[in-house]
C-alpha cells in the first residue's frame, strides 16, 4: 500500500504534506502534488496535516476518485507533457524542485 493524493488537492497546493513528509516523496506538479508510490514508506505523516483531506491510503481512495491512484503513478512512469522521458524515481522531491506540470488527466480535470 501507499498513500495517494486525490481530487481535493487540485488547485489548492497547500504543501503542508510536503513539509511533513520525512522521506521527501511528495512532488509538486502544476495543479497538484503527487506521492511517489515506490518512495513512500507508508508512514502516514502527510495525511493528518492535509487541510483539504486529499490524502488517502490507495485502498481507501473513494470510488469516484480511483483514477487518481493511476494518475499518481503515471506522473512518475510516463513522460509528462512537454517531456520526452518519464520522471522515474529521482529519490528526492526537493532535489527535483517544483515541476510545474501535471499528467494530461490532471491538466484537464474539472471539479
Amino acid at each position: 500500500m501507499t498513500f495517494v493524493i486525490g481530487a481535493s488537492c487540485v488547485d489548492i497546493m497547500d504543501r503542508a504534506c510536503v513539509e511533513e513528509c520525512p522521506v521527501d516523496c511528495i512532488y509538486v506538479g502544476g495543479r497538484m502534488a503527487y506521492i511517489h508510490p515506490a518512495e513512500c514508506v507508508d508512514c502516514g505523516a502527510c495525511e493528518p496535516v492535509c487541510p483539504v483531506e486529499a490524502i488517502y491510503l490507495d485502498v481507501d481512495v473513494p470510488e469516484d476518485q480511483r483514477h487518481f491512484v493511476t494518475e499518481n503513478a503515471r506522473f512518475f512512469t510516463e513522460p509528462l507533457p512537454g517531456h520526452t522521458e518519464a520522471l522515474g524515481s529521482p529519490g528526492s522531491a526537493a532535489g527535483a524542485g517544483e515541476l510545474g506540470v501535471d499528467t494530461v488527466f490532471v491538466q484537464a480535470y474539472s471539479k
